[in-house]
């Protein structure tokens, strides 16, 4: 007797002795129990661990093992347990069909886990900085989700035997027309999903594109607002924003600036040899530049031409300004003090008048008259 006087030799249920049962309630209860201590041994050592290294990987790898759910691990336990048991066919198709419907549910569970980790990753470092763009990430995240829920659900229909190709020729030519109809729209989303993962500017940065200039207030799923330096609001489409050249003000190194100075052709020969030296002197007097070079470029029309280079090695556009403004006052005192004239255009303009004609003309023409 099996279980002593509990159950007798010959007791079978569903076609199975009761010993047939006893190893598979076993292994049920094993594999079980093995899940369940090796998801709590792994959240508990793994995430110790992981919270003490710099990637984000490994905290990943711990939020997939506790996203998996109770269900699942019954029924993986379910399946291992009724491999010790001779059961219908049916009853094979039925847990068949229960362990599809139980992993494509838990494969939801983990892809929403992948798509989450990705979004709060990047939120969390852009939210402070670049609210707008972060929003536009956890618009994304949604879509995602949608999307890898509809691969699920093909792959559970296929794994139930229903023929999906037929369903995804229909979908694919239900998209194409859909596409073509809404194509703008989706440039824009695509659009935006470029800008978010690219990078070519974000909230904050002044740009310029085109002919506009300003400073980018908002990226959206489907418009890029800008603040321009008049004060109105430019919107953009994303689709349309990519298509134009961007410069990116906000990622600037560094500025060079050049500028030309004309001093009067009647400055003396020594003073004009010293303004190249004078030039550095002045630049360099500011901080923070590079000072380039400082050459006497040409002979214009009405001045004798010095070009100065020098870079300023910030990207604030006002201490650009404040350099610029202090090396003009310089030269203008320097110039003073030189005794240096700035030269401004001048036009010299020689009349040539022919000399009146002679008695002898006037007679010889007066006679040809007469005849």
């Amino acid at each position: 007797m099996y279980l002593g006087f509990l159950l007798p030799d010959d007791w079978r249920f569903y076609g199975n002795p009761a010993g047939a049962w006893i190893v598979a309630l076993s292994i049920l209860a094993a594999t079980v129990a093995v899940l369940l201590v090796g998801r709590r041994v792994l959240v508990g050592r793994l995430g110790k661990w992981a919270a003490r290294t710099a990637t984000d990987l490994d905290d990943l790898v711990v939020d997939l093992v506790r996203r998996t759910r109770l269900y699942f691990i019954v029924l993986v336990g379910v399946i291992a347990g009724s491999l010790a048991l001779a059961l219908p066919a049916a009853t094979r198709q039925g847990l068949r069909t229960a362990m599809v419907v139980a992993l494509c549910l838990q494969a939801i569970v983990w892809g929403n886990g992948v798509i989450q980790f990705w979004v709060d990753r990047y939120t969390v470092r852009r939210v402070n900085v670049d609210g707008a763009t972060a929003t536009t990430v956890n618009a994304l995240g949604y879509l995602a989700r949608f999307i890898f829920w509809i691969v699920i659900l093909l792959l559970a229909l296929d794994n139930f035997g229903v023929d999906v190709t037929t369903l995804v020729t229909g979908l694919g030519i239900t998209g194409i027309a859909v596409a073509l109809a809404v194509q703008n729209i989706l440039g824009d989303l695509l659009g935006a999903l470029s800008i978010v993962v690219d990078k070519p500017f974000v909230v904050g940065d002044a740009i310029t594109v085109d002919q506009f200039t300003g400073t980018v207030e908002h990226i959206g799923l489907k418009t890029t607002r800008v603040r321009s330096l008049s004060g109105e609001q430019i919107v953009f489409s994303n689709a349309d924003l990519l298509k134009a050249r961007i410069r990116n003000h906000k990622r600037l190194v560094e500025r060079r600036v050049l500028f030309v100075s004309g001093v009067s052709y009647e400055t003396p020969r020594e003073k004009l040899e010293r303004i190249p030296a004078m030039m550095r002197d002045i630049v360099l007097a500011q901080q923070p530049v590079r000072f380039d070079r400082s050459h006497l470029r040409s002979f214009g029309e009405s001045a004798i031409e010095f070009e100065t280079v020098y870079y300023v090695l910030t990207d604030d556009y006002n201490r650009y300004m404040d350099i610029q403004q202090a090396v003009n006052m310089e030269i203008l005192r320097r110039f003073e003090q030189e005794e240096i004239q700035f030269a401004f255009p001048t036009r010299t303009i020689i009349y040539k008048v022919d000399a009146p004609p002679s008695l002898a003309h006037l007679a010889q023409a007066a006679l040809a008259d007469e005849r």
